[in-house]
């Protein structure tokens, strides 16, 4: 996938929206392109700086461009924090022309026993939380159909670009049980609960893990929303 945003992007340049820790930047440098990013969060901000990235701190809607332009935005698992018609206005005005607009989110299908012990402990320790889970009746893709397909219409409601593609990629990554319980705090369902009831998701999320042999792997398919831009109007 970053492969086909660099070659379908007319040069280097690329701005990653909502860079996080830099994880998508890393990929693109290494293909090639010169990243900046754009971060609301500074401790985040701050972390992928330290990687050897430029990073500046606002939200895209309110990010000043100050005149400057680029050959691709990007943005990985963070499109849906921002305005859909708005985000993609401005996608248009720092693009130049021939410009490639990629947002792009990496869906998967947790296990069924580890999202049941997950779904479980989490409804326990915080039952008023906005982030409810249980097992999905429907395949995950589905389900994230509806943020690609709100993801294109900002798009075309937004004027100035080709009609959006849809991208997709399938592949799988395995977890040890420490590796998936390493990354768990930083899940934004996660990220606001007090230690001890952190401690309790993860304690039995981590014995579903251990019942399965103590590993498991994960289907993932990345799934990425392209528009070209076809104006500088």
């Amino acid at each position: 996938m970053v492969e086909r945003i660099v070659t379908a992007s007319p040069g280097p340049d690329v701005l990653d929206v909502g860079c996080g820790t830099g994880i998508a930047a890393r990929q693109f440098q290494a293909a090639g392109c010169k990243v900046l990013g754009v971060e609301p969060d500074p401790r985040m901000a701050d972390f992928a700086r330290r990687g050897g990235f430029e990073v500046e701190v606002a939200t895209f809607e309110a990010w000043d461009a100050a005149g400057r332009e680029f050959d691709a935005v990007v943005a990985g698992t963070a499109w849906h924090w921002v305005d859909p018609v708005a985000g993609a206005a401005k996608a248009a005005q720092v693009l130049r022309p021939g410009g490639l607009l990629a947002v792009f989110w990496h869906v998967f299908q947790l296990p069924p026993e580890v999202m049941e012990a997950f779904a479980v402990v989490h409804q326990r320790v915080a039952p008023d939380s906005p982030f409810q889970f249980r097992r999905p009746a429907r395949p995950a893709l589905d389900v994230y159909q509806a943020i690609l397909t709100k993801a294109a219409g900002g798009i075309r409601a937004a004027a100035g670009f080709s009609d959006p593609e849809q991208w997709r990629y399938d592949w799988e990554q395995s977890y040890s049980r420490d590796e998936w319980l390493d990354q768990m705090p930083t899940s934004g369902a996660l990220t606001q609960l007090p230690p001890d009831k952190l401690a309790e998701v993860l304690a039995g999320t981590g014995a579903a893990i251990d019942a399965m042999g103590g590993s498991f792997t994960m289907p993932y398919t990345t799934v990425a929303v392209t528009a070209a831009r076809t104006s500088t109007a």
